[in-house]
């Protein structure tokens, strides 16, 4: 069994996680709509090349606003073209689930995140913690207080 790997990306235009869920959301209904099978992705230049230690439980790290604030799980990694082009469809979970914040630089693409180096959910954090505003968890954070 190999170990498990995430990807972590920056949302671009995204403020904060309800925006990205009603943002796929759309897609989604728009999708089926269309007549199409309404899949949740993203589609991504260059494939990783530890797809398989991703498929094997890891997540998409989503970056909002210069923090890591939530994750969903990477279901499949698979080759497509797009637009003409090569590129890579990360197939992923229709779950967003909201992680300790956690600041990070800007980036171009995508980076590899260590399945040690990732942020805990919230959930883990106690019972009120998923529930409490994310201005509120980013101070308590700060405080040392979670």
């Amino acid at each position: 069994m190999a170990a498990i790997v995430h990807i972590l990306k920056l949302c671009v235009g995204v403020s904060e996680p309800d925006e990205l869920a009603a943002w796929q959301k759309k897609r989604w209904n728009d999708a089926k709509k269309a007549g199409r099978k309404p899949e949740c992705r993203h589609i991504t230049r260059n494939t990783p090349k530890r797809a398989a230690e991703i498929v094997e439980g890891g997540s998409l790290y989503w970056v909002i606003k210069g923090v890591i604030r939530v994750r969903q799980r990477i279901i499949d990694v698979k080759p497509v073209v797009h637009e003409g082009e090569p590129r890579c469809k990360l197939v992923l979970d229709r779950k967003l689930v909201r992680v300790m914040p956690r600041p990070m630089r800007a980036f171009q693409g995508w980076r590899y995140l260590e399945a040690t180096s990732a942020p805990p959910d919230l959930d883990q954090l106690g019972k009120g913690a998923a529930n409490m505003p994310p201005k509120m968890v980013e101070e308590l954070r700060e405080l040392g207080l979670l």
